[in-house]
């Protein structure tokens, strides 16, 4: 059981191979981990764009409405905010100014963002495929969103 890895995997190509493979840190934050797996399993987040890309920060989605105001039908999760670092690849939860805001959204960070540490909650870290996060398009939203093909847990 302890050799048991979770991934959660975006496919971010329109037919080509794109994937980024996450690996899952129930450790960290078995509420955010389960969230995101059980919004996987059901399609959630299949279609879903990265409504907010900011270089040399970081690249959020999550939200079915493009616009960064959306979230699934669940009840907002409860913070669990943990010691691991936001570094390149760290995945968190995005939320508004109340702690206990999270429910659908994420971002993957581009670069360093230490100021956010103990403030949102890390739940996984980039194994594979940031080169697909880095090459999303850019903007605050962008004019042509990059977006998750396929998001699939395993």
């Amino acid at each position: 059981m302890a050799d048991e890895k979770l991934t959660f995997t975006l496919d971010t190509g329109d037919g080509e191979a794109r994937d980024v493979v996450i690996k899952l840190r129930p450790d960290l934050a078995p509420g955010h981990v389960e969230r995101i797996t059980d919004l996987a399993k059901e399609g959630f987040y299949d279609g879903v764009v990265f409504h907010r890309v900011i270089p040399g920060f970081m690249a959020q989605g999550g939200d079915p409405t493009g616009t960064g105001m959306g979230g699934s039908d669940r009840p907002d999760i409860k913070a669990e905010f943990n010691a691991e670092p936001h570094v390149r690849g760290t995945c968190s939860m995005a939320r508004t100014q109340v702690p206990d805001s999270a429910n659908s959204q994420f971002f993957i960070c581009f670069d360093d963002a230490r100021f956010l540490d103990k403030q949102y909650t890390v739940w996984g870290q980039v194994e594979s495929g940031m080169e697909h996060i880095d090459a999303l398009p850019k903007g605050e939203p962008p004019r042509q969103p990059g977006k998750i093909v396929k998001a699939t847990v395993s």
